[in-house]
């Protein structure tokens, strides 16, 4: 089975609540909420995958530093396994604005699991809950 390597972050606002965004109609696990994030492209370290990714799906910068690795999912899906590590992130530069035409929406960690999620998310829920509660 293929191993895909996604990296998400969990954007936490000055009010403690977490920033979800909602897959968008016509791609796979459509009407689903999760943390942003993507795709590991060859060459790239994960770092750098959520630097580019949170510019390109919701115009923001962050530097590196301000990245922090909280904790990572794995989760076996019916054509391949992913291995997902979930950073933390509290500072950035701009606005979060959505650039691929996702529902965003700014969450408290108690709340998340109110809100339909990928199976491979769910298991990054209770530790955001004792981050942030």
């Amino acid at each position: 089975m293929k191993l895909t390597l996604v990296v998400a972050c969990a954007l936490v606002d000055a009010d403690k609540r977490v920033l979800i965004a909602q897959r968008p109609q016509g791609r796979t696990l459509a009407g689903l909420w999760e943390f942003p994030g993507g795709k590991v492209e060859p060459g790239e370290r994960p770092e750098q995958t959520l630097i580019r990714e949170l510019h390109e799906e919701i115009g923001i910068t962050v530097k590196q530093d301000c990245l922090a690795p909280l904790t990572f999912a794995s989760h076996a899906y019916d054509d391949f396994h992913l291995l997902m590590p979930l950073y933390i992130c509290r500072r950035w530069d701009g606005d979060v604005v959505a650039r691929e035409s996702q529902n965003l929406k700014w969450v408290r960690a108690n709340r998340l699991r109110d809100y339909p999620m990928p199976p491979a998310d769910i298991p990054l829920i209770p530790h955001l809950v004792d981050l942030l509660m």
